[in-house]
């Protein structure tokens, strides 16, 4: 029997409390469905389809009734409670789901919404976690590039940047050299889809189209020059690591930045240098 899946099991026994279910009618391994959910009318031998977890007291059990999240899928659910080694989901069942701590990409708390997934402890629990989601998404959205989408981060990569889970369930990425620091694990956001990738994945930006953002960036390289004491110990002949560094954002956006202050002739650019004017 396959805990935490859907599956069609024999009904081999009526008892006054619900009926047994088995894979074979000679199978020694049974599960219990209790009374309130036997379907009216269901005769022994009949086939039933059923998804199985453990109870309250770590009991195999069967249930009729549709879980939100199996094995191998990938839900948004509920936090009801949150205890001392860790939170209990709606998953639409009568047991609660269990998250334990070591399996939080940040700390919930009730009220909150938790993109998880499903999977079986070293003691054969059903438990959910918010981590390794990477693999679960899909890779075949209706989105092209320029659409507005909304989405949910669930993890930061320093090497790669902030993924996004689109509509909670297509896989997208901020790349790292956008400025995501004031973004946190379960937030929704919208942004817009700048490259569809050949496998599907997208990759996403914060930011508004370069024509659009131009003038805050310029603005900003401004700022930074003013706590520079007005001169930047850099020009556009940076290195990307050092632009994002210092500026939160491309070294193309920050030589559109530069390049129209210097049309305005709000600064001027050395061979090592860009100095207010």
């Amino acid at each position: 029997m396959k805990l935490g899946e859907k599956q069609k099991l024999l009904v081999i026994k009526k008892v006054d409390f619900g009926i047994y279910l088995a894979e074979k009618e000679d199978d020694e391994t049974r599960v219990l469905l209790p009374a309130k959910q036997v379907p009216e009318g269901i005769r022994l031998g009949e086939e039933l389809e059923v998804f199985l977890y453990k109870d309250s007291k770590d009991r195999l059990i069967a249930t009729t009734n549709e879980p939100k999240l199996m094995l191998g899928g990938l839900c948004v659910l509920p936090v009801l409670e949150v205890g001392k080694i860790g939170a209990f989901l709606d998953w639409g069942l009568e047991k609660d789901l269990f998250l334990p701590y070591k399996e939080m990409t940040r700390k919930v708390e009730k009220g909150d919404e938790v993109l998880a997934t499903l999977y079986i402890d070293k003691s054969r629990r059903l438990c959910a976690s918010m981590k390794d989601l990477y693999d679960l998404l899909q890779k075949d959205s209706p989105y092209k590039e320029g659409d507005i989408v909304e989405g949910r981060v669930y993890e930061f990569s320093d090497n790669f940047g902030t993924f996004i889970a689109v509509d909670d369930k297509y896989s997208a990425m901020i790349p790292s050299f956008e400025d995501c620091t004031h973004l946190r694990i379960g937030d929704v956001i919208e942004a817009r889809v700048t490259k569809v990738k050949p496998d599907g994945k997208l990759d996403l930006t914060l930011r508004d189209k370069a024509y659009i953002q131009m003038d805050a960036d310029a603005q900003k390289v401004m700022e930074v020059i003013e706590e520079y004491a007005g001169v930047l110990p850099f020009n556009d002949k940076a290195s990307p690591e050092v632009i994002k560094r210092e500026m939160q954002m491309s070294k193309n956006a920050f030589k559109r930045a530069v390049g129209r202050l210097y049309k305005e002739r709000k600064i001027e650019i050395t061979e090592r240098s860009i100095r207010k004017v």
